[in-house]
């Protein structure tokens, strides 16, 4: 069997004929996740168009994909987009990583001593349900009309499911994990360094992909009320003046922002958890 060799910043990599085609169809997989997407605004296009003709409902409340784009390109020539984009996405990465960090310091904190656990999960079961355009009204009163009031909330939203992962994830670890560990003579410390951190991340991350749809939807309620930037408040502003085109160009880019976020965690989710494979795909061989 013929070997290629690759190398890079002096290692050694053998990349066989065998492996050739599995590196194949990742590549074909790859190309392809994009197709569902694209699908989607063709079948819009071809439905509004044909609606304009048959008019089965009023056109102008499901505009063509076409007619979107060139409303977006007029309204990105008035800088409204490029600043709404700006806005909504400082606040949901600030309330997003705050609400993670927090929560993944207290699933540590729980997890550690019994006593923080037994006072403050009665606290967050009882306050946890609630939702968020229930809070922002309060939030509003309490902190005034800024951007501290919006990253508070977005913080607040992200924070319940990803304490709530963490802490199965905490949970979860086997007993024959800590044990061996034990039976090397690892210290409690490091039992949990070593251990029960690495085993329960990958439930944080979980949570993190959870709660960041919760995120946005926390974000648009804040931007929607006490609010004159952000995708939020483009959506207000063009209900106020029945601008169906602005409101829907304003739905795509929160939709578009979304997914890149979640691509770009779901990097790291694949760079951190690098080591760990499994499910079928991984243990039926093709």
């Amino acid at each position: 069997m013929k070997e290629a060799k690759t190398f890079a910043g002096g290692g050694e990599g053998v990349l066989t004929a065998a492996s050739l085609p599995a590196a194949r169809k990742r590549f074909s997989i790859q190309q392809w996740t994009i197709l569902p997407s694209i699908l989607f605004f063709v079948l819009w296009e071809i439905f509004s168009r044909i609606n304009v003709t048959v008019k089965l409902f009023n056109p102008n409340f499901l505009p063509a994909p076409t007619v979107l784009i060139q409303e977006g390109i007029e309204l990105a020539k008035t800088g409204i987009i490029l600043d709404s984009i700006v806005a909504s996405t400082i606040r949901i990465i600030i309330g997003f990583a705050i609400g993670s960090v927090l929560a993944l310091a207290l699933g540590v904190l729980m997890s550690k001593f019994k006593i923080v656990e037994y006072w403050l999960s009665p606290v967050l079961n009882l306050v946890g349900p609630i939702p968020a355009l229930a809070l922002l009204p309060l939030f509003i009163i309490w902190f005034g009309i800024g951007e501290f009031p919006k990253v508070l909330l977005i913080a607040w939203t992200t924070f319940i499911p990803v304490l709530v992962y963490t802490l199965d994830g905490f949970k979860s670890v086997p007993s024959t994990l800590i044990r061996s560990a034990m039976s090397l003579g690892a210290s409690e410390r490091q039992i949990f360094l070593r251990v029960m951190l690495p085993s329960a991340f990958p439930n944080f991350l979980v949570g993190a992909q959870v709660s960041l749809g919760l995120s946005f939807g926390a974000l648009i309620v804040s931007e929607m009320m006490g609010a004159n930037s952000g995708l939020g408040y483009i959506i207000v502003d063009a209900r106020n003046y029945f601008k169906i085109t602005n409101m829907f160009v304003a739905i795509i880019l929160i939709g578009l922002e979304y997914s890149l976020l979640s691509y770009l965690l779901k990097l790291v989710e694949k760079k951190v958890l690098a080591w760990r494979k499994g499910g079928l795909r991984e243990a039926v061989q093709k």
